[in-house]
């Protein structure tokens, strides 16, 4: 069994394996069709991994067709291009949108317009591609757009219900973007960092069918009582103008293939756990809530584990992926995986044997430069030593600011992948 000293060492190596997993390089190729034989073949693409897919696209069509031309762009968010020579890269603002991202998803809709049914799309769409790809809809202003989304990123509503509001204020998401493409072919190569990995809400499914409406929009809006602006209120209040429904002859010529998802990533961490000798019990990967109150439930599921030996015997490791959410509050720093760890840590409070990590695969928690944090038995100790109030911390939404101040924040920088939120708690054997 590995010793205490060792957890931190573990619980990251977990992670990378689990972000390996997802790497584009190794996941895209093996989903790319073949080229157009009379057309045009084109690649447009937006989200935190867009740039590194297309990379992979270029590198698997010069070694494969290189007698076929390839054209396109896709939009990342900042710091997360890489050098192309075929595929334009735009970088852009995230999670918020700004003018260059407008901008992007404007030459994206250029780039495929006019097509014929003998061209092909090759669309790389991965988690961010709703910040990424903003035209917005009706009378909406940009300064509107990011209005909107500083309201849902606030709200405690779920990815899901986020993306059904987002589609409906857009002129690209919501298979809006699979209009502006026919009649040509298109293929969609998804990695997806959404729980359940519906092609519908990753990035806000520019390309596939859209079943929600703009009366559910509307109840959402509601519900979670966000403070919109007119504009976009109008929009939803008028509900004209619905996104393209399952059955619209649009998407007779469209395919989506999914390249990577949480459950593959979290299979390469649990990987990892048995060669340690620990064994793995991976939870779901589709894990969602208030992130706080579901660092509250694994703190309980690992008691009962380390006492009980249920549901797993110690040694022994508890994944889990999805999607946890935070409901802003205070006026502190730090992402869903950070609040959820700290949660984590005050449930436990200490406990002996119990060690965690809660990182995005993406290698940003929310807006900050961390992945996300780790905790130990000591966590709370170390705080108290520097008059650090943990609870405090957490009611003031200071995930970030209470990690830093006790060296448990995880940095690795961008990864230029996503499948979204990983967890990893680390159970050791009862000495009693």
């Amino acid at each position: 069994m590995v010793r205490m000293a060792e957890t931190r060492d573990l619980l990251l190596e977990m992670f990378h394996a689990a972000v390996r997993a997802a790497d584009p390089m190794l996941c895209v190729p093996p989903c790319l069709p073949e080229p157009a034989k009379d057309g045009r073949t084109i690649v447009v693409g937006a989200g935190k991994a867009s740039a590194v897919m297309a990379q992979a696209t270029e590198a698997h069509w010069g070694k494969n067709y290189p007698g076929h031309e390839l054209e396109g762009v896709v939009v990342t968010r900042y710091g997360y291009a890489v050098p192309c020579s075929k595929i334009k890269i735009l970088e852009a603002s995230h999670p918020v949108p700004d003018e260059k991202g407008m901008a992007a998803a404007q030459e994206i809709l250029e780039a495929v317009s006019g097509l014929t049914e003998k061209d092909l799309v090759i669309c790389l769409i991965s988690g961010g591609g709703s910040a990424l790809l903003t035209v917005p809809a009706g009378d909406m202003t940009l300064a509107d757009k990011q209005a909107v989304n500083k309201a849902l990123l606030a709200s405690g509503a779920t990815i899901d219900e986020m993306n059904c509001i987002r589609k409906h204020l857009s002129k690209i998401k919501g298979g809006q973007l699979a209009a502006a493409c026919a009649p040509a072919k298109v293929i969609s190569i998804l990695i997806s960092d959404v729980p359940g990995d519906d092609p519908q809400v990753i990035a806000s499914g520019p390309t596939v069918p859209d079943d929600t409406t703009f009366a559910e929009a509307m109840r959402l809006v509601r519900h979670y009582d966000m403070d919109l602006p007119a504009a976009a209120m109008a929009i939803l209040d008028a509900g004209v103008q619905e996104t393209p429904k399952p059955g619209d002859p649009i998407f007779e010529n469209t395919e989506i293939r999914m390249a990577a998802a949480p459950r593959l990533s979290l299979n390469a961490a649990a990987d990892v756990a048995r060669k340690a000798g620990i064994a793995p019990l991976i939870l779901g990967d589709s894990l969602e809530g208030e992130s706080r109150e579901v660092g509250t439930v694994l703190a309980g599921i690992a008691q009962s584990a380390r006492a009980h030996g249920t549901p797993v015997a110690a040694p022994a490791v508890l994944l889990s992926g999805g999607e946890t959410t935070v409901t802003l509050r205070g006026k502190g720093r730090g992402g869903p995986n950070a609040e959820c760890v700290l949660g984590m840590a005050l449930a436990l409070d200490g406990q002996a044997g119990l060690s965690a990590l809660c990182c995005d695969t993406d290698g940003i928690d929310g807006s900050e430069d961390n992945a996300g944090a780790m905790i130990d038995p000591g966590t709370l100790d170390r705080a108290r030593d520097k008059g650090v109030d943990a609870a405090a911390y957490l009611r003031n939404n200071d995930a970030y600011g209470f990690f830093q101040a006790v060296d448990g924040l995880v940095i690795t920088g961008p990864t230029k992948t996503n499948v979204n939120d990983f967890r990893a708690i680390l159970i050791e054997p009862s000495k009693g």
